[in-house]
């Protein structure tokens, strides 16, 4: 594992095999798909082309039977392959009731990128988008449209978003999408 400045970094069998832990020992109980938080709604949750986030969640059978939502790597490294920061890790941050995403970091052949570019953290967690005022005007768009910032140059700029419902939230820079500006928070 190495360290980054904004959390640890877990190499994705690491992240998918303590994720089934916890489904598997029942410590995920509570979590379930919910359309007030902007993620994924259950519509979307089976991946039949939806126009959410669909497909970014499966089902995980617990110790006592029931299901509970599991985040798919697939579909993380699948919306994030032309993505030049994006090596395949996902940093996490649960535990963490606050976490920074900045906005306009080196990636993509210039300072097109989010940095980190995929998150994982607990549902009811605020994500602080940051800008650097690096590579001109960004901004934070959900793939789905439940959320979008204003576009900003201004280093320091802030725009949040709390994650509430389980699921892979994928968001982009709309002007630089084109480039592989985008990013996921995989919400668990």
């Amino acid at each position: 594992m190495n360290d980054q400045t904004s959390g640890r970094s877990v190499e994705r069998r690491t992240v998918l095999g303590g994720l089934g832990s916890l489904a598997a020992a029942g410590l995920l109980a509570g979590c379930t798909t919910e359309t007030d938080g902007g993620d994924e709604s259950p519509e979307d949750a089976g991946g039949d082309g939806g126009s959410g986030d669909g497909g970014g969640s499966q089902d995980t059978p617990t110790a006592d039977g029931s299901s509970e939502p599991e985040f798919d790597q697939a579909t993380v490294d699948e919306y994030l392959s032309d993505v030049g920061n994006y090596d395949g890790t996902v940093v996490d941050e649960r535990g963490s009731s606050s976490v920074t995403v900045a906005v306009g970091t080196e990636g993509n052949g210039g300072n097109y990128a989010f940095s980190p570019p995929a998150v994982v953290v607990d549902a009811g967690t605020t994500v602080q988008f940051e800008w650097t005022g690096q590579g001109q005007q960004h901004n934070v768009v959900h793939e789905g449209g439940d959320y979008e910032s204003e576009l900003y140059a201004e280093a320091g700029t802030h725009f949040e978003r709390t994650f509430d419902s389980t699921g892979v939230s994928r968001y982009f820079c709309r002007p630089h999408k084109g480039l592989g500006m985008k990013g996921v928070v995989v919400v668990v």
